[in-house]
């Protein structure tokens, strides 16, 4: 079951990558975000069994308005659909975990969320409630409950499953995919699901820093040949125009001239095999999913 390139784990050297500061547009955040977690609650502040409580419906030029704010503020962070990004969780399938009532989320739009990423926002009320209008539109149905068993999940995680290989879970585990600490306050059971047998389907990126005009690295498997012939599968951590910083396929970190390489091949795929049905049962996914739901950041 073991990924066929994932052999073995190797601590990271020292080795620093200097980025450049946080852009103002990726701080246009509206929901819990801790930084430093990949790719992946309902409310522990409220009953409701939907993500919004019952309301009186928007005008359409309210939800049109709400819906012009969140892409030109919001969807950098969130999505273009609001269904969330590596840098913040989906904010419409029932994941707000600092309430979601009207005023818990107008609140947190305009003075953001104090011990996060989410920052306060210079829009007017009225901006606000047009996005929380807008988001209300594209509310999912009630994701349904978790069936499997989480310390089940859990061994699968950190055995047999090989997950830990290539993904930290509290300090614990690898570093060549996506931190999954918090994977359960930012993703969707659907989206955990699709990302475990079909994880080519969507491709996270990268938490990192970035200037404008820049795009994140993702996990995308990438293949690089130097000028000498060796070759090096892995991910890749910073790339500019002169320069490249890359993983391999043993956690070991690699630094070059892009004139020292002579190719670097997007493979368009991650580095995470599909587990199918020989390689994870139905019951056993239930399990590693109810496992990764619990995962809020908040280690005990």
């Amino acid at each position: 079951m073991a990924p066929p390139f994932f052999s073995s784990l190797a601590a990271l050297p020292p080795f620093t990558i200097h980025q450049s500061p946080l852009t103002p547009s990726a701080s246009h955040v509206l929901a819990d975000l801790q930084v430093g977690s990949f790719f992946f609650s309902s409310s522990s502040s409220s009953s409701s069994s939907s993500l919004f409580p019952t309301h009186q419906s928007p005008v359409p030029s309210s939800i049109a308005n709400g819906k012009s704010t969140f892409r030109a503020d919001c969807a950098y962070c969130h999505g273009i659909n609001a269904d969330g990004g590596f840098r913040a969780p989906s904010l419409i399938s029932g994941h707000l975990n600092h309430g979601d009532t009207d005023d818990a989320m107008l609140n947190n739009i305009l003075h953001g969320i104090p011990g996060t990423a989410m920052p306060a926002n210079d829009i007017e009320d009225s901006e606000a409630r047009d996005v929380i209008a807008y988001l209300r539109t594209l509310q999912k149905p009630a994701a349904a409950p978790v069936t499997g068993n989480s310390e089940a999940g859990r061994k699968l995680f950190f055995g047999e499953a090989f997950c830990s290989r290539c993904h930290m879970v509290y300090g614990q585990g690898g570093r060549l995919g996506p931190d999954l600490s918090r994977v359960g306050a930012s993703r969707p059971r659907d989206y955990l699901i699709e990302s475990i047998r079909k994880p080519d389907a969507e491709i996270t990126e990268r938490f990192i820093a970035l200037d404008f005009g820049n795009t994140a690295p993702s996990y995308e498997l990438v293949t690089v040949t130097t000028t000498q012939g060796a070759k090096f599968s892995g991910v890749i951590l910073n790339e500019d125009s002169f320069s490249l910083q890359f993983m391999d396929d043993h956690e070991k970190i690699h630094s070059w001239l892009k004139s020292e390489l002579r190719s670097i091949v997007h493979e368009k795929r991650s580095p995470m095999p599909a587990y199918g049905l020989q390689q994870l049962s139905d019951s056993q996914l239930d399990d590693l999913v109810a496992y990764l739901t619990s995962l809020r950041g908040d280690a005990k």
